[in-house]
């Protein structure tokens, strides 16, 4: 049974994992660190941990379960750091929104009878800003908690159970879970998450080039604006260790969106358009 959790990184997403498991009825300790201390204070006044860690590597041996809700080179500096201070009593898991550098390091770090089991896991939850203030205790209603576990693991029986039991409060946080191989993961999420933020940021970036000052622009600029950019709002601190660990796939995806873009711009005056406008509407039926 899980008792006490650490969760190191009191940010949009590791406060609203505090809220949320205190909403699915989690009776346990959980401590909170935050690099900044005014996002502590936010989790510990917002109701999200019961106690503020001056020493994250203490706080981890303290509790059961360590959650890992840092930028991805922060979770891969962390675990190096965490492999040498805990044993078989712990589990170390993550929400990073790439798998394959941490999946790889968990696999050589962790998950053998002596040392802590790592459970590589991904919210597809979120929101265009950070910060513990905007946490929700439902963001993880619905979503999908990705899981790139080992499947060569050699834990001892006691971190098995505590996987297991993580597992189920992910469930009971309201979540579905899925696992996938890492690189599958990376690969899907170029397409369906990062993709659609560089997008965003493009089309926000040209337009304030184009016509940022324009006075007509919040007039003209309805409803699609609006939804277009809105992920234009993500800080570049929240997706540079995304670009940094996931190139290759998104700029396999940015190229072939590229050409695709190309060819709509070719073919404005045919056909063809009638026909792309077709593809996406049997994407969005499906």
């Amino acid at each position: 049974m899980i008792e006490r959790i650490a969760i190191l990184g009191t940010g949009l997403l590791g406060t609203s994992v505090g809220l949320a498991l205190r909403a699915a009825g989690f009776k346990g300790s959980i401590m909170g660190w935050n690099r900044g201390a005014d996002g502590a204070r936010a989790a510990l006044a917002m109701g999200a941990i019961d106690s503020i860690a001056t020493d994250p590597l203490q706080a981890a041996r303290e509790a059961q379960v360590v959650l890992l809700a840092v930028p991805i080179y922060a979770t891969l500096d962390f675990m190096e750091q965490l492999s040498g201070v805990l044993g078989s009593e712990h589990l170390v898991t993550d929400v990073g929104s790439t798998k394959g550098q941490i999946s790889a390091l968990g696999s050589r770090l962790f998950n053998t009878p002596e040392r802590a089991a790592f459970l590589p896991g991904h919210p597809m939850a979120g929101k265009e800003r950070g910060g513990a203030t905007l946490a929700d205790a439902g963001l993880f209603k619905g979503a999908v908690w990705l899981f790139t576990d080992d499947p060569d693991a050699q834990r001892s029986p006691h971190s098995a159970e505590l996987v297991k039991g993580w597992r189920e409060w992910v469930a009971a946080m309201g979540s579905k879970t899925l696992d996938l191989e890492p690189a599958r993961h990376d690969e899907l999420v170029a397409w369906v998450s990062h993709l659609p933020q560089f997008v965003a940021t493009a089309l926000s970036a040209l337009l304030e080039d184009e016509v940022g000052d324009a006075p007509e622009l919040k007039d003209v600029g309805g409803r699609a604006l609006k939804e277009m950019t809105r992920l234009g709002a993500s800080p570049y601190s929240m997706w540079r260790d995304i670009a940094l660990t996931n190139t290759e796939a998104v700029q396999a995806a940015l190229h072939a969106l590229e050409q695709r873009l190309a060819h709509l711009r070719e073919n404005l005056r045919t056909p063809e358009l009638r026909d792309e406008f077709e593809q996406a509407n049997r994407f969005r039926r499906e």
